[in-house]
């Protein structure tokens, strides 16, 4: 900061924020109420002390002497009701208005009788006899004004006038402690009045330094103006030692009041400062607990607590939609996060224009949630797809899927009413040419069912409700098996067969699948050290892993702990990571496939061919083998296209140095056609369906199953 900027600080010559001055303003009026009632029992006492020091007078000779004492009292009263009617903002303050009328008919009065006492010659000798009346007239007016016309005024306007009315109170403050110290000093008394004045406005009461500064120097030297005749006066043989010293003091007096009044306005600007950074600091907090940091509309947090108050008034007509934008993944993926966000932006506020008298908020992702009436729905919908397809990009498809529920209680909690609405957009979420789904009975026996899913896990783990099925491997050359894949199989006590595509999608969503995982990983040692004590010879498995193991769990640890528990080669356990998981979280799976096959294991690549970026997976990682979706089989005989793209897969995986099995092998044209291009190995239902353990077993030893070791 260089020296005119200081100077310029020091002096308050800069504009201050709204806050600051609001700020300044509000510690004014909180000082005044001190200020203003000390000096009321000041004047009070004064009033009393002067009735009892001169008895037996008339009332109007009392009234006369105590003029100056009823006016400061009148003035200190007025503030005093205006800083408490302002800080505690009462509506009706009928105290305040009665007061000031009666404050107004006593300065009439003052007025009356000065005008009758002093006789005026001219206009000017009645406004001089009358000058300090006639300020508490303009105070007591304005604040009588401001009591009738409230309702016109705003906290900010609020402010400003008082601090008008602050400025007068100020004069008359100032005049009565010069006039009173001048009169005690003619009657060899000391200044204090004055000084005490100059505090009470200059230290007291926050002005910018540099209007500090004026008012100090103004008074000081107008009082000095008065006071030097008195003191050259003084016929004492010390009386030029004593002027010199008054005048030594009195300057001294000066700059410490000057330095005092600056300094108590930086301190008070200072605490404005820091007091609006942590205003902003918590408006901050607030908009984010409320706002979704992306889009500006309400978080889910904000939209369960708006909701419930709607609810509560009134839920007629209401409903709940899920949002999602099909496909969008792939948009991000094409264009950029950045223009993902920018569209994610344009939607969420086409929501609020489209449901203006909705409840609209981001639930996560590229899903939006809203509260809405039904009356005129599809057309609204229709309305936001249009916006959705003709803002999107040609090259990439977008569209809407939308689950809805009508709520039933107006006390629902919001977020079991959206996750309904959620779960009737998941159905959807495959199915073509269907944007809409509402919740139905339908609909609810499936949600109870997969919530039954999500919340019994453990104990189907727990009471071996889930199998573990081995689905033979076998070579194409000789169709002997190689190894076998662990499959789960949910048989419940009351939904009877569990699909796995049914409970594995969603115990990944609900980020529980590593229960599973873990459980069919250590059920397939078990098994595989209970063959090996039959005399069998080792049966290699492969065993399928989510990208949710490898951010849930520690995968290296829990197999390398697995395999030592029960003594099994790491060669025979071949690790099955699909495309897609590779593709979504490349850095931390390679690091924990990259361990694990530093280790032994065996690395697979599953479902090559059913993601977009199958050729960067091969480029990226080290593979021991990559099994090749059942996709390309269908319908294999008149799908030459089909045959063309798998015998070029096969090609490029030995050029690799990475071996291959197809999966889904149903026929023996289909075998026979795999094995003439070179693919390694086979699985399908041509060579066997999943089946415990025990059948396993019994295949290989009635030798329907016959083991080959791996080469």
């Amino acid at each position: 900061m260089n020296f005119i900027k200081w100077i310029r600080y020091e002096l308050g010559l800069y504009k201050n924020t709204d806050y600051e001055k609001q700020y300044l303003y509000e510690t004014n009026f909180k000082t005044a109420i001190y200020m203003t009632f000390i000096i009321i029992c000041l004047e009070i006492w004064m009033i009393i002390r002067y009735v009892n020091k001169r008895p037996g007078r008339t009332f109007l000779e009392y009234f006369d002497g105590e003029t100056n004492y009823l006016i400061l009292l009148s003035a200190s009263l007025i503030i005093l009701l205006f800083a408490t009617r302002y800080l505690h903002d009462y509506k009706r303050f009928i105290t305040g208005i009665i007061t000031s009328l009666i404050i107004l008919a006593l300065d009439i009065s003052m007025i009356v009788r000065a005008c009758y006492v002093t006789s005026p010659k001219d206009i000017l000798h009645l406004l001089k006899s009358i000058n300090y009346q006639l300020m508490l007239l303009v105070l007591t007016l304005g604040y009588l004004i401001y009591e009738i016309l409230y309702k016109n005024f705003s906290k900010k306007l609020s402010a400003k006038y008082g601090q008008i009315l602050s400025v007068i109170f100020s004069i008359i403050c100032l005049c009565f402690g010069v006039s009173t110290s001048i009169y005690d000093i003619k009657n060899e008394r000391q200044i204090l009045c004055f000084v005490t004045m100059v505090l009470y406005v200059v230290c007291l009461l926050i002005w910018k330094p540099f209007i500090s500064i004026l008012i100090t120097t103004t008074v000081f030297i107008w009082f000095y103006e008065k006071w030097l005749p008195i003191l050259q006066s003084n016929t004492s043989p010390y009386s030029k030692n004593i002027l010199e010293g008054n005048k030594i003091n009195y300057f001294t007096l000066w700059i410490s009041l000057t330095l005092i009044s600056m300094s108590i306005y930086q301190q008070r600007l200072a605490e404005a400062k820091k007091d609006e950074k942590l205003m902003r600091v918590n408006a901050l907090l607030k908009q984010q607990s409320i706002e979704d940091d992306l889009t500006g509309i309400s978080n889910i947090k904000h939209f369960v607590k708006e909701s419930k108050k709607v609810m509560f008034k009134d839920a007629t007509d209401l409903i709940y939609l899920f949002i999602n934008i099909e496909n969008f993944k792939n948009y991000n993926d094409q264009f950029g996060y950045q223009s993902g966000n920018n569209f994610l932006i344009y939607i969420a506020h086409s929501l609020e224009d489209i449901f203006p008298d909705g409840i609209v908020a981001r639930w996560s992702d590229d899903h939006f949630v809203v509260l809405t009436k039904r009356t005129g729905l599809d057309e609204r919908l229709n309305k936001l797809n249009d916006k959705v397809s003709s803002n999107s990009n040609r090259e990439i498809y977008l569209a809407l899927k939308v689950g809805a529920y009508t709520p039933l209680d107006t006390l629902m909690d919001p977020r079991m009413a959206v996750d309904k609405a959620r779960f009737a957009c998941g159905l959807i979420k495959d199915v073509i040419g269907v944007h809409f789904k509402e919740y139905d009975e339908q609909v609810n026996n499936e949600f109870h069912r997969h919530q039954y899913i999500v919340n019994n896990i453990d104990k189907a783990i727990e009471n071996e409700y889930i199998k573990v099925y081995y689905q033979p491997v076998v070579w194409s050359s000789d169709h002997t098996l190689c190894s076998c894949e662990a499959l789960a199989r949910w048989i419940d006590p009351e939904y009877g067969f569990l699909s796995p595509g049914d409970f594995i999608p969603l115990l990944e969503e609900y980020k529980q699948i590593h229960k599973l995982d873990k459980y069919i990983w250590e059920t397939v040692c078990k098994d595989m050290a209970y063959a090996k004590s039959l005399g069998l010879k080792p049966i290699p498995v492969s065993l399928n892993f989510s990208r949710l193991d490898f951010e849930l769990i520690n995968v290296e640890e829990t197999l390398m702990s697995l395999t030592e528990k029960y003594k099994i080669p790491k060669k025979n356990i071949h690790v099955e990571i699909t495309e897609s998981a590779l593709a979504e979280n490349t850095t931390a799976i390679q690091s924990s496939a990259d361990a694990l096959a530093k280790a032994g294991f065996v690395i697979w690549l599953d479902d090559f061919g059913s993601g977009y970026s199958s050729l960067n997976v091969l480029k990226d990682f080290s593979l021991d083998l990559i099994k090749i979706d059942m996709k390309f089989l269908s319908g294999f005989e008149n799908n030459d296209k089909s045959k063309i793209i798998l015998k070029n897969i096969v090609a490029l995986a030995k050029n690799l140095n990475m071996h291959t099995i197809t999966e889904g092998v149903e026929t023996k044209e289909e075998a026979t056609f795999l094995h003439e291009i070179g693919c390694d190995r086979l699985q399908g239902y041509f060579f066997g369906k999943p089946m415990p353990i025990n059948d396993i077993i019994k295949n290989i030893q009635l030798k329907k199953l016959v083991i080959r070791k791996l080469s």
